[in-house]
């Protein structure tokens, strides 16, 4: 065999052993999307009449008589007229990575499964920390907001939507309050 082919050879058996033990040169990998979204069901509807209605009751951290914790003044009734059409998505957030403003048709049930999501609502700009674990609701119908992952890692959350179009995107386009920075 010629020296041509045998560097050859040695070079393709090389490439061939750093693919097979998942070492590929940096630079074929690509960077994950700083937001993927991944659907969990197709949109569904309910062949039953519902109505929903969600109060949402901001916990002020101090606890009742009865041991519950005291819930505040900014309470927040979302009626849901027809919540018929739903569908279910997975999201992963990059570290540092933002959902640019905007708001959903109906309300999104929210459980963060790994990581924090800091939700930011545009009406006070204040932020609301959810780590691993936990759960919240978005009321939708305009109400505008933003979130991101504060933390050195992936955040991975579930989210439910009720009121969800038939198609197209599940995100409505808001625009940023003037002063707001997140």
């Amino acid at each position: 065999m010629s020296r041509k082919r045998v560097a050859l050879l040695s070079s393709a058996l090389v490439a061939g052993g750093f693919i097979a033990a998942g070492v590929v040169p940096s630079v074929a990998q690509q960077p994950p999307p700083p937001i993927s979204a991944e659907p969990l069901s197709g949109r569904a509807v309910f062949p039953d009449d519902v109505d929903m209605k969600i109060e949402i009751e901001p916990a002020d951290g101090r606890e009742d008589d009865d041991g519950e914790r005291d819930r505040g003044d900014g309470d927040v009734v979302v009626k849901v007229d027809d919540p018929t059409h739903t569908v279910v998505v997975r999201f992963t957030v990059q570290p540092d990575a933002q959902f640019p403003w905007h708001s959903h048709a109906g309300p999104v049930v929210v459980n963060v499964v790994e990581g924090e999501l800091v939700y930011v609502p545009a009406d006070d700009c204040s932020q609301h920390s959810y780590p691993a674990g936990t759960a919240f609701v978005d009321p939708g119908h305009g109400h505008a907001h933003s979130a991101f992952n504060p933390t050195s890692g992936e955040t991975v959350f579930v989210a439910t939507f009720f009121e969800a179009p038939a198609t197209g995107d599940l995100l409505i386009p808001a625009e940023a309050p003037e002063d707001c920075v997140i």
